[in-house]
């Protein structure tokens, strides 16, 4: 069954707009499966394959030749060298759009080429796993408390939903291994595949949590510079999303380092060994639906095309926000509880920080808790009590 993706209309727009699209994304997110879905007149190409990545980088011409446009061409981290060439066939014909369509598992490693050589004919989309609302509207999810279990453990990789029945710790583990020996290895070099899977497992214990490297380097055994270096390889591969703190207004009292996020929750589970069984009595039961909520409001940012930015907020005094947005009216404060019916407790430091802001000068345009009910409904006169399955709408 195929899972329809909201980002479709943006890219068939600049199909029409861009001689080349560029969709990154992690392994499995279903890049390839929408292309081709969107556009089954193009060619179809893969460097995924070691010969003809090594094709595309030696003999470019060669490659393109027998690849002729309009075509897709997948995994083309695999052969950087040939976005130059790209630019020189592109410009061959400047006003034929929607001639070559990428995708790529590690956008950081394509961006420079990318900006090199296709600035100005490129048009850059990023995608991630399938979101609440597509699930809903394919009748994969159910709206029921009930539901968030499965959301959280099965994630958002689209082929465990599009099969039902699809064992998900064998497609996880099988997944793991195909990113450690595939995606790792072509960002660093890394002697021990053993240790970064053990890296991996400890930064899902922290998912949700500050970061902080030294600790980090403690428990895995390895310096602060190699923490920094294999963190780098899970944001470039897209992992794990990085999320930084609102000091807007608040200056040094607010902590500065970082909260780890991995972008799906289904692997980060997977990482912690918890399933459908064993989340609810999990202590990373919270963390993982804060990491859910994350996940839905950038995917709805994303397909919004919006320019707003999360944060989270935290000072010395312990006061915090799950997140943080930026709306055109002010910054919505958003906390996340894993309970179906939150309490006025649950409100007590969203109202402590709004205070603060105000009192900076900042104008606070909304308080909300997202959890498990199936229908929204005002907490308090200055809060709203939100389904996990509405989170698109602070966006729309």
């Amino acid at each position: 069954m195929w899972i329809q993706r909201q980002i479709c209309s943006s890219l068939e727009r600049c199909a029409r707009q861009f001689p080349v699209l560029l969709l990154t994304g992690a392994r499995q997110v279903g890049k390839t499966s929408l292309l081709r879905q969107m556009f089954p007149a193009h060619g179809y190409a893969t460097l995924d394959v070691p010969e003809a990545a090594a094709l595309a980088e030696q003999s470019p011409a060669v490659f393109l030749a027998g690849c002729p446009p309009p075509v897709i061409i997948d995994e083309v981290q695999y052969s950087p060298g040939i976005l130059r060439h790209l630019k020189v066939a592109v410009d061959q014909d400047r006003h034929a759009m929607g001639q070559y369509l990428l995708t790529g598992s590690q956008k950081l490693a394509l961006m420079q080429g990318v900006s090199e050589s296709l600035a100005g004919r490129v048009a850059v989309f990023d995608l991630e796993g399938v979101s609440g609302s597509e699930l809903l509207a394919a009748e994969r999810l159910k709206r029921h408390p009930a539901s968030v279990v499965p959301w959280i453990t099965r994630g958002s990789f689209p082929e465990l939903w599009r099969q039902s029945d699809l064992d998900r710790n064998r497609f996880l583990s099988s997944y793991l291994v195909t990113y450690l020996e595939r995606d790792l290895r072509q960002v660093i070099q890394v002697g021990k595949l053993r240790e970064f899977e053990r890296f991996m497992r400890l930064l899902a214990t922290r998912t949700g949590q500050l970061l902080n490297k030294s600790d980090l380097a403690r428990d895995v055994g390895i310096s602060v510079p190699t923490v920094e270096q294999w963190l780098s390889a899970l944001e470039a591969t897209n992992q794990v999303v990085l999320l930084s703190p609102y000091f807007r207004n608040v200056g040094k009292r607010v902590i500065k380092a970082p909260k780890v996020y991995f972008c799906d929750t289904g692997f980060a589970a997977f990482l912690l060994g918890i399933d459908e069984g064993t989340l609810e009595t999990s202590p990373f039961f919270g963390a993982l639906l804060e990491s859910l909520v994350f996940g839905e409001l950038r995917k709805s940012l994303a397909v919004a095309g919006s320019a707003s930015t999360v944060w989270f907020y935290r000072d010395q005094r312990n006061r915090e926000v799950d997140f943080v947005l930026q709306t055109g009216a002010g910054v919505a404060l958003i906390e996340v509880k894993a309970a179906q019916y939150p309490n006025a407790h649950d409100t007590q430091s969203m109202h402590a920080v709004a205070a603060l802001l105000e009192s900076e000068g900042e104008r606070v345009a909304s308080r909300t808790v997202v959890c498990r009910t199936d229908t929204s409904y005002p907490l308090d006169e200055r809060t709203m009590a939100l389904s996990v399955f509405d989170v698109r709408e602070m966006v729309a």
